[in-house]
């Protein structure tokens, strides 16, 4: 019975890791929308605009916008076709959202190419969903270095996505950054392939028949202390992570004279340093807690902001990028890890999509504000945002942490 036992959760872990590599390939290939986006995105619209330059950042707000619809999109179609075919359709979407965007650029359309971002954007609510899948269909020992091991393929996303821009960026010159976005539509259709041997659960309606405890409404789950925490730092993360990375660009190049490459190379730097370390964060959750690991997030984008504060050298963006993207890792991962607790695999789904829809559309706020404050206040302004919002979530990460040790105690 034991020998059975033993083999029985071999297999379960051999399935798992199967699943786990597949989404990470996909993850790798699929990533390099963001980085493509954000490395030009920006600067490709105040190219686009007349004298007012404030909306500059206004392709990137629809991008976050698209992937806020997004994550409510992959969310019904998981449900009506599974999960396998939803994410083939979402790198469907992401090759189309490519034609619009190069199509937007050689029209020198402002608009258009920020409907393209937007289509984009919605692609990529689908690749943040394979976190989830990653996490859902593994066994509760084996979640977070799953989560860690598709957050890690963005490695390969941080070096092919900024490479494309450098290299074929200028290929319909003078038409600048065109090249980028059609070289990406052959790399998302390469996906298909890793998702269509893909065996996951699909958190339909018949599932959530066959587990043992009815499904418990939304408002329960997410009124927990355990769902807010998670969701609110992951909100306040990711929201700061984009609010700087938006800026980034525009303030090297248009600011302070940097030449747009080298605003790409800080991007690569950053994308690298958000991903890099997804290897070793699901460790690091499992051995000292998800609490500890965001709270070390946070303490990491503090440093970022001093950094940036210190100074416009070239030293200083690239630096502060760097502990901009270390600090995304671990506050990311760890949220998303204690999101992942809060709920039963059959209440997947409709948690997943309220917790994205959120999440994306914080983002999307973030990234058109980033513009605004960018053009009145500066870059000093932008790394200042960081200091309350990342003290507020420290301080509700040593609740949740007393919260806990006064259960395990009782």
């Amino acid at each position: 019975m034991v020998t059975a036992a033993v083999d029985d959760v071999g297999a379960v872990l051999r399935e798992a890791r199967r699943n786990v590599l597949l989404l990470a390939i996909a993850q790798a290939l699929l990533g390099i929308v963001g980085p493509i986006s954000f490395a030009v995105g920006g600067v490709a619209g105040h190219q686009l605009l007349g004298d007012d330059k404030s909306l500059a950042t206004a392709p990137l707000t629809a991008f976050n916008i698209g992937m806020a619809l997004g994550v409510i999109l992959v969310a019904m179609l998981s449900r009506l076709t599974g999960r396998r075919s939803a994410f083939m359709i979402g790198a469907l979407i992401a090759a189309a959202g490519g034609v619009i965007a190069a199509a937007a650029l050689f029209r020198e359309s402002f608009w258009l190419f920020a409907g393209g971002l937007a289509v984009l954007g919605a692609s990529n609510g689908f690749t943040q969903k394979l976190r989830f899948a990653a996490a859902d269909a593994s066994p509760s020992f084996f979640k977070p270095k799953a989560i860690s091991w598709i957050l890690g393929g963005g490695i390969v996303s941080a070096v092919l996505g900024p490479q494309i821009v450098i290299f074929a960026g200028d290929y319909f010159a003078p038409v600048w950054f065109a090249g980028a976005f059609v070289a990406l539509v052959p790399v998302c259709l390469v996906a298909l392939f890793f998702f269509a041997p893909l065996r996951l659960p699909d958190g339909s309606p018949a599932s959530a028949a066959q587990s043992e405890a009815p499904a418990r409404p939304l408002r329960e789950i997410a009124g927990s202390q355990r769902f807010l925490t998670g969701m609110i730092c992951g909100i306040s993360a990711y929201a700061l992570m984009t609010f700087m990375m938006t800026g980034a660009p525009i303030a090297m190049v248009v600011g302070c004279g940097f030449s747009s490459d080298l605003a790409t190379l800080g991007i690569q730097w950053h994308v690298l340093a958000m991903f890099g370390p997804s290897f070793v964060t699901g460790w690091l959750v499992s051995r000292f807690g998800a609490e500890r690991i965001v709270a070390s997030g946070f303490l990491l984008l503090m440093a970022c902001a001093a950094i940036a504060h210190l100074g416009v050298e070239l030293w200083n963006f690239w630096a502060a990028l760097v502990l901009l993207g270390l600090g995304w890792n671990f506050a990311f991962i760890g949220a998303t890890a204690i999101v992942a607790q809060s709920y039963r695999p059959h209440e997947a789904d409709k948690v997943q999509a309220f917790h994205d829809i959120v999440l994306f559309s914080a983002v999307a706020v973030s990234s058109f504000a980033s513009g605004k404050v960018l053009a009145a206040y500066g870059w000093d302004m932008l790394n200042a945002v960081v200091w309350p919002v990342a003290g507020l979530c420290l301080l509700l990460l040593s609740l949740l942490m007393r919260a806990s040790r006064k259960a395990a105690a009782a």
